[in-house]
C-alpha cells in the first residue's frame, strides 16, 4: 500500500485578499466589543448581496426591492433566523446566542460562491470561527464543508483533528475529541438520546473520542460512548457501546473484529485481543 501525503499547492491570485479578509474577521472577533450579529450580517451581505451591503437596513424595508430579495437580505442577520437548538429546553440561551452568529456564518459561508467546496479558504475560516465557538479548540483544526453542530459551545477539540464533509457533531451533552482524531464524511456523533416511551424524555451524555481514533464513512457513535485511544469505527457501523483501544469495530451494533497491527503488547507480552480471540 502506497503512502500518499497531501500536496502543497501554490497560492491563488485571490490569496492575498483572502488573508486580508480573514485577518479582518479575526481582529473583529478578538475585540470583545464587537457585535457578532452585526459582524455576521455585514460579512454575509458583502458575500451574497454586495450592492445592498452598505445600506442593508434601508433595503430590507424598501418596498421597491423584491420581497424575496428582502427576505434573503433579512436572513443575513442571525437575529432573523432560528436554529434548532434554540428550541431545546436545555439550551443555555446566553451561551448559545453568543455563538449563534458564528455558527450561522459557518453554515452560510459553505453555500456562497466564495465558500462552496473551496478547501483552503473554508478550512481557514472554520478554524478561525472554531476558536470562538468551541469550549476548547486545539492547534491545526481542519473542518471541511457542511459540518454542523448542536450547541457548538459544548465541543472540546484537541490538536490535529480533521472533520470531513457533511458530518453532524451533536454536542448537546458534550463531545470531547482527542488529538489526531479523524472523522470521515457523513459520520454522526451524538451526545443525547430520547426515551423509547416519551420523546420529550431526553438524556444527555458526554461522548468521548480519544487520541488517534478514526470514525470512518457514514459511521454513527451514540451518546455516552467512549471510543478509546487508536480505536476505529468502520464504515456504516453504529457504535452503541465503548470501543476498546486499538480495536476495529464494524457492523450494527458495532463489534470488534480485529486489533490494529500497531497495538502495544500487554504486560504478558501479548498484543491486545478481540473478544472473539478471547472466546468472549
Amino acid at each position: 500500500m502506497a503512502l500518499l501525503p497531501l500536496r502543497a499547492l501554490e497560492d491563488r491570485p485571490v490569496t492575498t485578499a483572502a488573508r486580508d479578509w480573514l485577518a479582518h474577521l479575526g481582529a473583529q472577533l478578538k475585540d470583545t466589543t464587537t457585535n457578532r450579529n452585526r459582524l455576521c450580517r455585514e460579512t454575509l451581505a458583502q458575500l451574497w448581496y454586495p450592492q445592498y451591503a452598505a445600506n442593508w437596513e434601508t433595503a430590507v424595508n424598501d418596498a421597491h426591492v423584491p420581497v424575496a430579495t428582502r427576505l434573503a437580505l433579512a436572513a443575513m442577520d442571525p437575529c432573523n433566523v432560528t436554529l434548532e437548538p434554540e428550541y431545546y429546553a436545555d439550551c443555555d440561551q446566553e451561551r448559545f446566542q453568543r455563538v449563534k452568529p458564528l455558527l450561522w456564518l459557518w453554515y452560510s459561508f459553505d453555500r456562497t460562491a466564495a465558500g462552496g467546496q473551496n478547501v483552503w479558504l473554508g478550512v481557514e475560516l472554520r478554524r478561525l470561527l472554531a476558536r470562538h465557538i468551541f469550549k476548547r479548540c486545539g492547534e491545526n483544526f481542519k473542518a471541511f464543508h457542511n459540518v454542523e453542530f448542536s450547541f457548538g459551545y459544548n465541543m472540546e477539540v484537541g490538536d490535529n483533528v480533521v472533520v470531513h464533509r457533511n458530518v453532524l457533531l451533536d454536542d448537546r451533552g458534550g463531545i470531547v475529541l482527542g488529538n489526531n482524531v479523524s472523522i470521515s464524511d457523513y459520520a454522526n456523533i451524538y451526545s443525547h438520546t430520547h426515551s423509547i416511551v416519551d420523546q420529550k424524555d431526553v438524556t444527555n451524555a458526554c461522548t468521548r473520542i480519544d487520541d488517534g481514533v478514526r470514525i470512518t464513512y457514514h459511521a454513527t457513535v451514540l451518546a455516552g460512548v467512549h471510543v478509546n485511544e487508536q480505536g476505529m469505527v468502520g464504515a456504516m457501523a453504529v457504535a452503541t457501546k465503548d470501543v476498546r483501544p486499538y480495536h476495529v469495530y464494524v457492523g450494527i451494533p458495532a463489534k470488534s473484529v480485529r486489533v490494529k497491527p500497531n497495538a502495544p503488547a500487554t504486560g504478558t507480552g501479548t498484543v491486545l485481543r478481540t473478544s472473539h480471540e478471547r472466546g468472549g
